[in-house]
């Protein structure tokens, strides 16, 4: 992991974040302590002239990135996810951080084509386009299907890109030993931890049978939300370097001249955007953890579709109610319920005062709810939100900082098609609906339900199983067990009484 295209690398790294200004810009955004800095210079400054330029026309860290290369380009959108990591100045930076790339020659993906889907492109396509999107990772063509005549996109991994990235990625664990070994203070950060996340996530997309499961899956979860659509995944034609999708016709979000003049109501079209995300998130635990109006078009009809689904998010249904709950009680400005579902959660350590976490999480609404309509953000209240929680001993939690940071994106698509949009309003029926259907009366009859289905189910198992586990924890060898017919007839009629009860119940109601 540490040979020498390693340190090769890490020094091509340094070179070129003090050549482009971005080494003094990180540090800063880390609070990097002394010695940390001084090893930084040590391994930059000297080879400053081995950098890349970039474009001068980004902004430091972002040129750094961009100039490095695919990696470099996509760990920078990674953690544009992590302002706990890189500080929130920074993470706002990087998160317009492009990675549009020159593409590779159509007749190389015909190529790569050809050899995963064994047959020629020509028997397969009627027409196949040259490259109408370069990313990092891979790019994209417009075909159509030689048999039906539809068109579709063509998804194609950029030739070698795994082992260019795996190089890298071996580095970035360099780049992260040596940050913890020389600054142990920034263990709190968990750099390496970061560099595993990173890693998760590329190998994920670098296996594109893996994003089109994730683009069924949440076809699926959506195939009812009406004004909402996925495109259909053509599982024949996909593979893992290649996956062919519905071509989606249509106006990409961010175009609002265009929007205009196809006469869509851009009120209805924010509203639409910041509802669906509420909804995926919480109904489904399962949301497009990267909805920029690149990612969103709107389709003749007036649908937004979604594309690309390389990060997606996901959320427990504990970790969804908590959530519910505590944007539910921010929107009734019940601070002291807000407070008590974080102890509830485990969130906050129960040693600290509860009446002193109420008024703390009240600084952070107070203000918010203060402001003109136009400018009330979720997105704020969620950073606020954790800025306080860290003073009170929350550990960060993962998918809640990728939720917030979609949340943000989700807004400010929002806002720039309805730029007076009241964040709370439009969110409340969603979080009121959902708490509706998973917290009130009817969501206790529910969980209840589950349980008598899991007792009618296994309960006659029960007394064997604690007897297994008692067996087991006195190490002895079990001598041949009695009857135990009679308990587990009981344990049977039990789950089905209660199954029955409850149903009786929730048909009344």
């Amino acid at each position: 992991m540490r040979g020498p295209h390693n340190i090769w690398r890490v020094i091509r790294t340094g070179a070129t974040f003090e050549r482009t200004g971005a080494m003094r810009v990180a540090l800063e955004a880390l609070k990097a302590p002394r010695s940390l800095r001084i090893a930084a210079r040590v391994l930059g400054l000297p080879f400053a002239w081995l950098g890349h330029r970039g474009d001068p026309a980004l902004p430091p860290v972002t040129r750094a990135l961009t100039a490095l290369g695919p990696a470099y380009i996509k760990f920078g959108q990674i953690l544009s996810t992590r302002p706990d990591v890189v500080g929130s100045e920074l993470a706002q930076q990087l998160r317009v951080l492009q990675d549009k790339l020159p593409p590779f020659s159509t007749e190389r993906a015909k190529k790569v084509i050809s050899e995963e889907l064994e047959i020629p492109v020509e028997q397969l396509f009627s027409a196949f386009s040259e490259p109408v999107a370069a990313a990092s990772i891979a790019q994209v063509h417009q075909a159509t299907l030689a048999e039906t005549g539809q068109e579709v996109a063509v998804k194609v991994l950029r030739p070698q890109i795994g082992r260019a990235f795996r190089k890298d990625i071996n580095a970035f664990y360099l780049i992260a030993w040596l940050v913890e070994t020389l600054a142990p203070a920034t263990r709190r950060l968990r750099p390496r931890e970061v560099v595993e996340h990173f890693e998760g996530i590329v190998l994920q997309e670098l296996d594109l049978r893996i994003e089109a499961a994730a683009a069924g899956e949440f076809a699926a979860n959506t195939a009812n939300d009406e004004g909402f659509d996925v495109p259909q995944i053509q599982w024949g034609l996909s593979s893992r370097q290649v996956m062919t999708m519905s071509w989606v016709k249509g106006v990409p979000l961010g175009d609002v001249t265009a929007i205009d003049a196809a006469g869509f109501d851009r009120r209805s079209l924010a509203a639409r955007v910041l509802q669906m995300f509420l909804r995926h998130a919480l109904r489904d635990g399962y949301f497009h953890a990267d909805m920029h109006q690149g990612n969103l078009k709107v389709s003749p009809v007036g649908d937004i579709v979604a594309l690309d689904f390389g990060i997606m998010g996901r959320l427990d249904e504990y970790t969804r109610r908590v959530y519910a709950e505590i944007l539910m009680g921010f929107i009734r400005k019940d601070y002291r319920r807000v407070a008590e579902v974080h102890f509830e959660a485990g969130y906050v350590p129960a040693d600290r005062d509860v009446d002193q976490f109420a008024q703390a999480l009240r600084s952070v609404g107070e203000p918010i709810f203060g402001m003109d309509a136009s400018r009330i953000s979720m997105a704020r209240l969620l950073s606020y939100l954790f800025d306080v929680t860290e003073k009170f001993g929350m550990e960060t939690r993962t998918e809640l900082i990728l939720l917030q940071r979609t949340m943000v994106v989700v807004e400010g698509v929002a806002r720039s098609l309805d730029p007076h949009i009241n964040i709370w309003d439009v969110a409340r029926p969603v979080v009121e609906d959902y708490i509706a259907r998973n917290i009130g009366p009817k969501a206790v009859i529910a969980d209840l339900l589950k349980t008598a289905k899991v007792l009618a189910r296994f309960g006659p198992r029960l007394p064997d199983l604690a007897e297994a586990a008692l067996l087991a924890q006195v190490n002895t060898k079990p001598t041949k067990p009695p009857s135990r017919w009679k308990e587990r007839m009981a344990y049977g009629a039990l789950g089905f009484g209660l199954a029955g009860g409850i149903l009786a119940i929730a048909e009344f109601l």
